[in-house]
């Protein structure tokens, strides 16, 4: 859809961003939208800067407006989980992730972090890290070209583009670097950027990351993404495959590893949890929970494995599961996961990657974001408890 918005003078809000705070904190509020996608914000003062993510007040907002509540009982909460440096207001204010609960302090369905949290607490011995690759494409403010490409027609194909550099090959560098720094600022652990595969196509990487924190970090890079593109006047889209044909499609592969993995001796235990994965049911389960609309991406081609298939292989990128060259060469280390898309949850990716590898118990969702974020009116009326629960298959009482 195209942008019909005026142009804004950066200038004249430099000018007021300029001007001191006395002491005050402004605080960004970010959460997970109704989609299970969409990210929300909305800005509160605070008196001073907090120490911790528990001493931050907790919030309320319109669930109506989100599609995560019904409008006779629309009010939910948000609870702080963790804060990071503010790059767009700089200074003394920051960005805090939050996760959703209903007014009586109980998770909506749609709170995948809640569960996460609890899957990471069981494991904490484990150690496990994640680090995640997040692709993603940029388009004109139109949402319908990608950026760099011509009005109603292609580039040149696929080639020159892949960690390519040059006015006819990197488009949007500009918004890669921007997010780059501004991501370092803010104290997420972005470890690299690449041009990708299609042209307008790019990725960062986030992590190694300890656990919840992973989550928590890649959504705050997406928002802190958002809000670049939002500067520069473009849209940023991490759909799976956001351009049908000869074209890369757009993943998020998850690298992982235990502490077990990466000691001595480790080559052994990377193996047993690839073999885990690929168990009766569970390329399906993990299929179901890596998000929206990878059948069109997990075809077989493209650098993909097909969607019906699974297969892990020492560096072979046309396998479900890739393990580095120097994993095996060592003995240890890590493997990575192709499967999931870009748009993915990576609460419930990374939570499930947990359960199988380690082998414990959880929450296993069954149903898309989406269908989660619309049971959140069920368990606001109070009208179907059962329905609500339905959300999830809970694989022992532990949890």
């Amino acid at each position: 859809m195209a942008s019909y918005v005026t142009k804004m003078d950066e200038d004249v809000l430099n000018r007021f961003l300029s001007l001191p705070q006395f002491g005050k904190v402004q605080a960004e509020y970010v959460w997970i939208g109704g989609t299970g996608q969409d990210l929300r914000c909305k800005t509160r003062t605070l008196d001073k800067m907090p120490e911790k993510a528990s001493d931050l007040p907790e919030w309320n907002y319109d669930g109506s407006s989100t599609q995560q509540a019904p409008g006779q009982n629309s009010e939910v909460v948000l609870k702080p989980q963790a804060f990071y440096r503010d790059p767009f207001r700089a200074g003394d204010n920051i960005l805090v992730m939050c996760d959703c609960y209903t007014p009586e302090g109980k998770p909506i369905p749609s709170n995948t972090r809640f569960r996460c949290d609890k899957v990471m607490d069981k494991v904490a011995a484990e150690v496990p890290w994640f680090g995640i690759e997040q692709e993603y494409t940029l388009f004109e403010a139109d949402f319908r070209t990608p950026l760099g490409w011509p009005p109603n027609g292609f580039p040149q194909p696929q080639g020159p583009y892949y960690c390519g550099l040059g006015a006819n090959a990197a488009y949007g560098r500009h918004v890669a670097e921007a997010h780059y720094r501004a991501c370092l600022f803010a104290g997420i652990e972005i470890s690299g950027i690449n041009a990708e595969v299609m042209g307008g196509q790019w990725e960062y990487q986030v992590g190694p990351c300890v656990g919840i924190s992973s989550g928590d970090q890649l959504w705050m890079s997406r928002y802190i993404m958002l809000r670049v593109c939002e500067l520069f006047g473009i849209n940023v889209s991490w759909d799976p495959k956001p351009i049908e044909g000869d074209w890369n499609g757009a993943g998020c592969h998850t690298n992982f590893s235990t502490k077990a993995m990466r000691e001595d001796g480790g080559y052994a235990k990377i193996i047993e949890a690839c073999e885990r994965l690929g168990a009766p049911g569970k390329p399906e389960e993990h299929i179901a929970a890596y998000g929206e609309g990878n059948e069109r991406r997990l075809t077989g081609l493209h650098e993909t494995a097909a969607m019906t298939d699974y297969s892990f292989g020492v560096a072979d990128r046309g396998a479900s599961i890739r393990i580095p060259s120097v994993a095996k060469q060592e003995g240890k280390g890590y493997f990575e996961d192709r499967r999931p898309s870009s748009n993915m949850d990576p609460y419930r990716v990374n939570s499930m990657m947990v359960q199988t590898c380690c082998a414990i118990g959880g929450p296993v969702s069954k149903r898309s974001n989406q269908q989660s974020s619309d049971l959140t009116r069920l368990a606001h009326t109070g009208g179907s408890p059962a329905g609500a629960a339905e959300n999830w298959v809970w694989e022992n009482d532990e949890l």
